[in-house]
Formats: structure tokens, C-alpha cells, sequence
């Protein structure tokens, strides 16, 4: 089973791939959830670590950013990003692109990360702790790699996907605390 951080298809995928076994009618192995996991928490790290690096490159116009474009072009235009490139943008079509209704903005980009969780988990409370997992190792990583220079709107945005994948596994009757801890 293959989960990518390319959210349109994966909406889709889950609910029509007949590779994905039911965690109603059929019983994953241990082996296959341990892989199943560990594929969602790298893939959710990705998408967390790209998201806050297109966050932070749109609000601050870096110039290694334009060097590095190429490599985020796929990840735009999986998200539905067709506009001009991120480095090429004046500061005020930047600014629109991060507001509050902004293809970039808190609220769009907390719930494609909290999306991708969510769907890629399908219930399970071991995958949505995973995905959970990988999403905040992927946001730590970015500050690492940033400098612990983060935007704020990065920050709020992770903080906003983690409650959404919170309140989730709440309404799902699962406790937000690891059991195993």
C-alpha cells in the first residue's frame, strides 16, 4: 500500500482501493500495520516539513528558496497551487497567498496536513497516532532546518492541524494521551 503526501488522490484512493484492507472486515497483520504506520508517519513528516517550508519561503521571498523551487514544484501543484512561482510573487500577492483565506494560510494549510492524517488513518487509532507523530517530527525538523526561525504562521498552523487530528480521535473515543506512554 502506497500513502504519498498528495492529498487529492489519497481522499479518493482510500475509499475505492480494494488494496486497503477494512479494519471492520478484515484483520491487518502486525506486520502490515507496523509498515502501514511507519509509511503514514514518514509520509505525514514530509508533508509537514513541506508545508511549513512553503510557509515560510512565501512570507519571507528567500532567495535559496528560488534556487530550491524545483523541488517543491510537484508538492505545490499537488496541493492545487497553480499561481506563480514563490519566489517570483510581489509582497502583496505573498501577503493574499498567507491570509487568513489564503491557499497558504493557516486555516487551508492546517487542514490539508490534519486531512492527510485523518483520511490516511481511516479510524485507526494506532495510524492516527502515527500520522499525529509524523506530523510534529516533520514541523520539528523544518525548525531545525530553518534555524529554529519558524514563522508564526507556521507555528499556529501545526498548532492548528494537531487539534484538528485531536479532536478526531476524540470523537472517535480515543484518548489524545498515548496509553502506552
Amino acid at each position: 500500500m502506497q500513502i504519498t503526501s498528495n492529498t487529492a488522490p489519497i481522499l479518493g484512493q482510500a475509499q475505492q482501493s480494494s488494496n486497503i484492507k477494512s479494519i471492520y472486515t478484515e484483520k491487518l497483520t502486525k506486520d502490515e500495520l507496523k509498515d502501514i504506520k511507519a509509511e503514514l508517519a514518514s509520509n505525514t513528516q514530509k508533508f509537514a516539513f513541506d508545508s511549513t517550508g512553503v510557509q515560510s519561503a512565501t512570507q519571507n521571498q528567500s532567495k535559496s528558496f528560488e534556487q530550491e523551487y524545483k523541488g517543491f514544484q510537484s508538492f505545490l501543484k499537488d496541493i492545487g497551487y497553480e499561481g506563480k512561482p514563490i519566489a517570483q510573487l510581489s509582497s502583496k500577492e505573498a501577503e493574499k497567498l498567507v491570509s487568513n483565506d489564503g491557499i497558504f494560510g493557516i486555516k487551508q494549510t492546517s487542514e490539508r496536513i490534519a486531512q492527510f492524517v485523518i483520511a490516511g488513518a481511516n479510524g485507526d487509532e494506532d495510524l492516527l497516532r502515527a500520522g499525529r507523530e509524523g506530523m510534529l517530527k516533520g514541523f520539528s525538523e523544518a525548525e531545525k532546518m530553518l534555524g529554529d526561525k519558524v514563522p508564526d504562521i507556521s507555528k499556529k498552523t501545526m498548532q492548528a492541524a494537531t487539534e484538528m487530528v485531536d479532536k478526531e480521535m476524540a470523537r472517535l473515543g480515543y484518548s489524545v494521551l498515548d496509553q502506552k506512554a
